[in-house]
């Protein structure tokens, strides 16, 4: 499972090589859940867990994935720094924070919290595209915006959710053309993707851009097999 917060799923499944204590079995149960899309159960099964044993980055950083698909976003961002205290190495919780400070309306920490998931893995384009949509959600600084996102699609130019978030930067920066071919890209590569065909017929003067209020909920950008009811694209959501 792969979402634009935390990036690939890294935990073993149950009965794995490797998995040789109760903390790491019961993270990667929790985990199998997830991946069925039964976020309720994931996070029923892994707090007792973390209450056994709160040392496990893995497991926090788990939970703090599941509570922001379970729309409980301080709760997200409580287990996300936990994680940030035990694995301040690790880039994921450092976004998942970020994703959660944007949900919270608290811009300029979940701008710098994108940031620091960049220094520490500059050559992952989800923490360019976290570093984009953080901005864009603060109203600010498009021009970096922007930039950020032209770093991801540089970094992976075969992902359709990439050159959507450029098209979406180029657009707030009054580069109609440029966003039209963003989003024509992005097409290309998802062509039934509503969203990008709706952007993109707003721009053609086609449809008309009907303000929304910021929802916290998750949508998905685009269907992939196993992973076609998985929330994982949440920025959908910003207008």
């Amino acid at each position: 499972m792969t979402d634009p917060e935390a990036g690939p799923l890294k935990v073993q499944r149950p009965g794995a090589p490797g998995l040789t204590t109760p903390t790491e079995i019961g993270v990667a149960r929790a985990a199998a859940l997830f991946e069925r899309v039964d976020p309720a159960a994931a996070a029923a099964h892994l707090e007792p867990v973390l209450a056994a044993d709160p040392s496990s980055a893995a497991g926090w950083i788990l939970l703090a994935r599941i509570r922001l698909v379970l729309d409980e976003v301080d709760k997200a961002l409580e287990a996300a720094n936990r994680a940030i205290a035990l694995a301040p190495e690790d880039p994921r919780p450092l976004a998942i924070a970020s994703r959660a400070l944007t949900l919270l309306g608290q811009h300029e920490e979940a701008v710098t919290m994108a940031y620091r998931a960049v220094i520490v893995e500059p050559k992952n384009p989800l923490w360019h595209d976290r570093v984009a949509w953080s901005l864009l959600a603060a109203d600010r600084q498009y021009a970096d915006a922007e930039q950020a996102a032209r770093t991801a699609v540089g970094l992976e130019p075969n992902e359709a959710h990439f050159y959507f978030t450029h098209g979406v930067t180029l657009d707030a920066l009054g580069h109609a053309d440029q966003a039209r071919q963003a989003f024509l890209l992005s097409l290309r590569l998802e062509p039934e993707n509503p969203v990008a065909q709706h952007r993109l017929a707003v721009l053609n003067g086609e449809q008309v851009r009907v303000p929304e209020k910021r929802k916290r909920g998750w949508k998905i950008f685009g269907k992939r097999g196993a992973d076609a009811d998985v929330p994982a694209r949440p920025e959908e959501y910003l207008p």
